[in-house]
């Protein structure tokens, strides 16, 4: 189908996991669906993609990780003092060895790394990944049987736990540049309607044939189901397009609610 239609896309979300069809439209989706049920015999069950929400933190925290076991052979046993800090929005990942005198040997250093980088998959606040971060490793422990690779990840996950749980976590939501052409007699309600959708609209300019472009900024949890409201408000004569802009802090009156979300999600799946 997509040899047929390039327009078609069909990929997965590394973060949600789950396969994502896109189209022109939504009306161009259904087609898509449709098509594969006729066609192929293949049934689709399509629903609104998750929001692919991330964690951040708003301070500097320390915490002190120790992983040991002992059991009735080579035990195991490993130490990490770590700092963490906010980097800007868009600064991604840091990690500095501050490691003197060799209390920590230098071939541990990466395990730590991974542990950090494992702890960030899934942040303390509703378990999604964490991003803008800086991690300074400036102290620890080893011993010189018992020590290992596996023992120092496991100490580096667990301080970098507790340091994301001091430093003031947050949830971050995705903000989308939002393009809507709509007739001139339906703008203010379409501006009303994103308003209600907590939008925050940049601006308008007539685009010829009784038409209007409108930007605006709106988190793109408010935009999943958009489509069939546009079609309502303007008797399907509207269009719009979304692009990513930037990751924002997420109110936290909706901020609980995302929570709870992703702890019941958690739970059905143990069960």
């Amino acid at each position: 189908m997509q040899e047929e239609d390039p327009t078609v896309d069909l990929h997965r979300d590394a973060q949600t996991a789950e396969q994502i069809v896109a189209g022109l439209s939504q009306v161009h989706v259904e087609v898509i669906v449709e098509r594969l049920r006729s066609r192929f015999g293949v049934e689709v069950n399509l629903k609104p993609p998750r929001v692919p929400y991330q964690e951040t933190i708003r301070r500097p925290a320390k915490a002190h990780g120790r992983y040991k076991k002992q059991t009735g052979g080579r035990g195991q046993f490993g130490d990490a003092h770590i700092e963490i800090e906010p980097l800007e929005p868009g600064g991604g990942f840091e990690f500095v060895n501050a490691i003197k005198g060799g209390v920590i040997p230098s071939g541990f250093i990466p395990a730590v790394q991974k542990g950090v980088l494992e702890a960030m998959n899934e942040g303390v606040v509703a378990g999604y990944p964490v991003k803008d971060v800086r991690v300074r490793l400036y102290d620890g422990s080893f011993h010189s049987v018992d020590s290992s690779e596996m023992a120092f990840k496991v100490a580096g996950s667990l301080a970098m736990k507790q340091a994301m749980a001091d430093a003031g976590p947050v949830l971050l939501e995705p903000i989308m540049l939002f393009t809507v052409s709509v007739p001139e007699d339906a703008v203010g309600d379409v501006i009303g309607d994103l308003n209600s959708r907590r939008g925050r609209p940049l601006g308008m300019e007539p685009t010829g044939g009784g038409m209007t472009e409108v930007k605006a900024e709106v988190p793109m949890a408010q935009m999943l189901s958009y489509a069939p409201d546009l079609r309502s408000i303007t008797g399907g004569r509207g269009e719009f397009t979304m692009e990513f802009l930037r990751y924002e802090d997420l109110p936290a009156q909706l901020a609980s609610r995302v929570v709870e979300q992703a702890r019941a999600e958690r739970e059905a799946v143990k069960a």
